[in-house]
């Protein structure tokens, strides 16, 4: 594996992703390890633009515009992405699995599609490892209201983020070396050390 890995980490609402990605950059930050971090959508600036547009609870796309609109935001940080690929480590909070578990597994959208499209953007550009973070729906509902502010997609039903993380757990099994799985219904702390440790093993 390249000592300058690309690590995602994936999940559903609630599941502790972005808060394991920022330990994460916190602990290279400590050892003086270059790395940069991004956000799906989101990064670059025309792709936060796409993200207000997506999340807005206002809106209200078809599935299949709501694909377009996050494979677009995905073809604005794809030249920063590239621009890195191999020369630092790269961590993402969200990526193709959850383009495949949100759009396919949960509203249903041709998943050649969602593969002919990211396979056009990335090409060369690959994922190393991924940490998924499970979580139960009541524990993720628990901490949903914890949030000062909800987004459109923090307000589906139980069912749709049942039918997004077996998605997920589908997409691990495919390839269960590249995947580590944080059952984030444990105690926070314990899973941020198992993940320092691979992270380690990683670089």
């Amino acid at each position: 594996m390249s000592k300058k890995p690309v690590i995602v980490f994936e999940g559903i609402e609630g599941s502790g992703k972005s808060y394991h990605l920022s330990a994460v950059s916190r602990y290279l930050q400590k050892k003086n390890i270059d790395h940069i971090k991004i956000r799906e959508p989101g990064g670059s600036l025309n792709s936060e633009k796409i993200r207000k547009l997506i999340l807005d609870k206002k809106s209200n796309f078809k599935k299949n515009t709501d694909l377009l609109l996050y494979l677009a935001a995905r073809s604005e940080n794809i030249e920063l992405l590239k621009r890195f690929f191999k020369k630092k480590i790269i961590l993402i909070d969200r990526f193709i699995d959850s383009t495949i578990a949100y759009q396919h597994y949960g509203l249903g959208v041709d998943i050649n599609l969602i593969r002919t499209i990211n396979n056009h953007l990335l090409k060369n550009f690959k994922v190393n490892f991924t940490f998924l973070n499970t979580v139960s729906t009541n524990n993720m509902l628990k901490r949903l209201k914890l949030r000062k502010s909800l987004n459109r997609y923090d307000k589906f039903n139980k069912n749709f983020y049942k039918k997004v993380q077996n998605g997920f757990l589908k997409l691990a099994k495919k390839d269960i070396k590249r995947y580590e799985i944080i059952d984030s219904n444990k105690d926070k702390h314990k899973n941020r050390s198992i993940i320092i440790e691979k992270i380690k093993k990683l670089i």
